[in-house]
């Protein structure tokens, strides 16, 4: 073989669970990835092992999204959910019953939707997590990890080095505790890099993680194989580099795959076309995307043809031998210039499937021509080729993320940037409490300083919410989204509310007068990490 390709999925959603209410509009942004992204990749896998089709996939599984996969309510909401959308296809089949095209595709539906139930509660009892977990066991997929609640580490770390401590060993200890081994690989969330973050992600025993392009590009010195081999950083992890032309090949809705006007048009949804007394249940009396789309991305939105999804699989499957040819061109181009290349190809799992409705089909053909027939690569995992490659340059990365522009824009501009001074000085006032509750400053010890009245359990209870409070306001989904404009109103809120609460809690806890029915409160709302370890904010390490 001349060379390794590496495929890499991002899953990741921000944690949104909502007990105080019934029904609520953002914790579809679950149910949604779970049909069409999750449950069709896990399906994808399932077959290429049971076909022994041999290929390496790599994938992150955030810790907020594991808490989601995992939490019990979500479970049975999903269930529900998916239940209103079996019975809105049945009543598409009987509306649509004179018109073949409309009645096929909503048999389509019916039959998507029935059987992403029977995987989720028949083959796995809701619990996905575990069929992931058997496909790293037969060794074909790798799972690594990812800070906390993906809060952009280095704006978190130039503030604060204890914060940006937690998010990353907090996010190590969630992998260890839902998959039962340590992380190799560790994805930096929205692959923001800066010097010293290498510090911290050796201090969690990581091996390697993904940069972009120009963070390795830029590096002191100068990487000698430019992106297409791993370095090291000074601490020690390993940087491998995100391929940019493989990855907008596939991506980029003007100039990728996406856009080819054969596949399902994402924006036209009969949750906007539909009066909502016959959408039902599955609205609420709201107008949302519901999951049944009839329409191809062809012509402007009054004039788009019908999906026909044997035309979109063929198309599909054109499109993977085309990214197939272009990679073993690429491969032989690179060895003729005698360079043994690895190709590192990232995306955000979410893309498959929810966002590109034949992703999934485009992957797996993908992964099956690359198995068969071609001899310019490989498939492989970072950590794989770190086992046989174990010799690589050591250069310090550039600052640097995936975002546009290439570094923190997108995170920090008029929408966006009041957040950080409150984020800054709460991840302070978090250090200056764990450090008074720890003995002598040290990490793992007991607590020994006590707040007068409030017992030590209640105590311990008050300084892992605040870590969770905190935690989740420094998601980077909230200022992406404000951002965006997408949910402005709701990332605004959730940012306000966990402040309000940290900020609470710790004048409680500093005061010695603590409110136990509000701690509670507080933990049935974000009850996210069981096992968090608070006293990560005393600092340590190098």
């Amino acid at each position: 073989m001349a060379g390794h390709l590496a495929l890499i999925l991002h899953a990741h959603l921000p944690f949104v669970r909502h007990p105080e209410h019934e029904h609520f509009l953002e914790e579809d942004w679950l149910f949604e990835a779970i049909t069409e992204t999750y449950i069709p990749l896990l399906q994808m896998m399932r077959r290429l092992v049971n076909d022994d089709v041999p290929f390496k996939l790599t994938m992150s599984l955030t810790p907020t999204l594991c808490a989601m996969l995992q939490d019990d309510l979500l479970r049975e909401r999903y269930v529900r959910h998916v239940d209103l959308l079996i019975d809105l296809a049945a009543r598409e089949r009987r509306r649509n019953r004179n018109e073949s095209e409309l009645a096929e595709l909503a048999q389509f539906y019916f039959e998507l939707f029935s059987a992403s139930r029977r995987f989720f509660v028949n083959e796995w009892n809701g619990d996905l997590l575990a069929a992931f977990l058997q496909l790293r066991d037969v060794g074909a997929l790798e799972i690594i990890a990812c800070a906390a609640t993906h809060g952009l580490l280095p704006l978190i770390h130039q503030q604060s080095r204890e914060a940006a401590r937690a998010q990353v060993l907090i996010g190590r200890d969630v992998h260890i505790d839902v998959f039962h081994t340590e992380p190799t690989g560790f994805w930096l969330p929205e692959c923001a890099y800066a010097p010293g973050l290498d510090t911290i992600l050796q201090e969690a025993n990581v091996r390697w993680f993904v940069l972009d392009a120009h963070g390795l590009l830029f590096g002191t010195p100068a990487p000698q194989r430019a992106i297409y081999a791993p370095c090291y950083t000074p601490a020690g992890p390993a940087a491998f580099a995100r391929d940019r032309d493989s990855s907008r090949q596939v991506w980029s809705a003007e100039e990728g795959y996406p856009g080819d006007p054969a596949y399902r048009e994402f924006y036209r949804d009969v949750g906007f076309d539909l009066p909502l007394e016959h959408l039902g249940p599955i609205a609420r009396g709201v107008r949302k995307f519901s999951g049944v789309k009839y329409h191809r991305i062809t012509g402007r939105k009054a004039e788009k043809q019908l999906y026909d999804r044997a035309e979109a699989e063929k198309a599909a499957d054109a499109h993977a031998a085309h990214f197939l040819e272009q990679r073993c061109a690429q491969f032989r181009q690179l060895a003729a210039l005698n360079i043994d290349p690895t190709v590192v190809v990232p995306f955000d799992a979410e893309l498959f499937g929810h966002w590109w409705f034949e992703g999934p089909r485009f992957l797996e053909s993908f992964i099956r021509k690359a198995a068969f027939d071609q001899k310019d690569f490989c498939l492989t995992t970072p950590s794989e080729y770190l086992e046989t490659d174990p010799t690589q340059q050591t250069i310090e990365p550039a600052a640097s993320s995936w975002g546009d522009k290439g570094h923190l824009e997108v995170w920090i501009d008029k929408n966006n940037s009041w957040i950080y001074p409150h984020l800054h000085a709460a991840a302070a006032r978090m250090s200056k409490l764990a450090q008074d509750f720890s003995v002598g400053g040290q990490p793992l010890r007991l607590p020994e300083k006590k707040s007068p009245g409030i017992a030590p359990t209640l105590q311990d209870r008050s300084l892992k919410q605040l870590a969770r409070e905190l935690l989740l306001a420094q998601s980077s989904d909230w200022a992406f989204l404000m951002r965006t404009g997408t949910a402005r109103e709701y990332a605004t809120k959730r940012t306000i509310d966990h402040l309000t609460r940290f900020n609470q809690l710790h004048d409680q806890l500093a005061a010695g007068q603590l409110d136990e029915k509000f701690l509670a409160d507080c933990e049935w709302r974000d009850n996210l990490f069981p096992n968090i370890n608070w006293r990560y904010y005393c600092g340590g390490g190098p």
